[in-house]
């Protein structure tokens, strides 16, 4: 089998969003693949419409379901139980890709011996295949065979896993899999999957589509969403550890987590309108500092952040309270000056 597609589905039957990902996937110009659907516990009829392509299509659609849900990560993992093929791919369920996507990720894998490949992403409002707002997913310098300085500018920047195609024989020998039970699944996986690979390549096309819409699961910030991306950032420390990586990519690992630990939770959770609590800053703050106590003095801190952020972040190390007093302040002025010029 030359390539799985692994499609984790969980309540994606309005509005022919989970058929308009299937028809991309059972049109790929690719030979000899299998298309994985993982039921993650839906409620809703996505399942019915996932057993009509498994009807339709037998050779080729296998659906993999169970009642307990799972999250993204735990339907990945359950399709890379039953996958075959010697590259594995991801798509979510409401996006979808351009017919050659597979067929051009392998053959550019084919010719240049690469562990991974991947490629831009185009952000749509609605079904089309119009390229819409392209987002560059990685670097032309981050191509080529892996050093450890090589590995460690592509830990920076390594862009999303669904815009990629993995090497299966690199998941199965190193037992690669994803965290289970919460969002954010790839933030673990993708520093722990970039150990294991070689090579890398990347084509400069956006043929991956991304789908804009209000049910989106990254759109709606939760105290459980924000508890979920500080579990995935421990759980890819303590991962690398273990599989001692740690010490000699710890600098880029550390710039790692602070993003996604401490400061995207950070700011997403004061954004908050109700059920923020002090305790919840408090713990973060204990929690950064047992990890990594000098952030801060990391070459590669505050790259992604601006000067009123750096400044915050500052005021939270010093005194945790006045910061988060002062930040709940500043926003309920913003909301209120921006409600008056409405």
């Amino acid at each position: 089998m030359r390539l799985s597609i692994i499609v984790p589905v969980y309540n994606m039957a309005a509005d022919g969003k989970l058929e308009y990902c299937l028809e991309s996937l059972i049109n790929q110009t690719i030979e000899d693949y299998e298309i994985i659907a993982v039921n993650d516990a839906s409620t809703d009829n996505s399942l019915e419409i996932l057993k009509a392509y498994e009807a339709k299509y037998p050779d080729k659609f296998k659906v993999v379901t169970y009642t307990v849900n799972k999250r993204q990560g735990g339907a990945k993992n359950e399709g890379l139980k039953v996958a075959k093929g010697e590259w594995i791919g991801f798509i979510d369920s409401d996006d979808w890709i351009s017919s050659d996507y597979y067929e051009k990720l392998i053959n550019k894998a084919l010719e240049t011996g690469a562990d991974v490949v991947g490629c831009d992403y185009s952000l749509v409002h609605e079904h089309t295949y119009e390229v819409g707002q392209v987002v560059k997913n990685n670097k032309v310098e981050q191509c080529g065979v892996f050093d450890v300085d090589k590995r460690k500018n592509y830990l920076r920047e390594s862009g999303s896993m669904v815009t990629k195609v993995y090497r299966g024989s690199m998941i199965r020998e190193n037992k690669l899999t994803f965290p289970e039970g919460i969002f954010y699944e790839d933030n673990c996986a993708g520093p722990i999957w970039t150990m294991y690979v070689n090579r890398f390549e990347y084509i400069e096309e956006p043929m991956y589509y991304y789908y804009q819409h209000d049910t989106s699961t990254v759109h709606e910030i939760t105290k459980s969403k924000c508890l979920d991306r500080m579990a995935a950032s421990e759980t890819m420390v303590n991962e690398l550890k273990k599989r001692g990586f740690f010490e000699e990519y710890k600098d880029v690992i550390e710039d790692n987590f602070t993003r996604m630990f401490l400061v995207n939770t950070l700011f997403s959770y004061m954004l908050m309108r109700k059920g923020k609590k002090y305790s919840f800053v408090k713990n973060m703050k204990k929690k950064m500092i047992e990890y990594f106590p000098d952030f801060r003095s990391n070459p590669s801190y505050g790259r992604f952040m601006d000067e009123e952020q750096k400044k915050y972040v500052d005021l939270l190390m010093k005194n945790s309270f006045v910061f988060y007093v002062k930040y709940s302040l500043l926003w309920k002025y913003r909301r209120l000056r921006k409600s008056i010029s409405h």
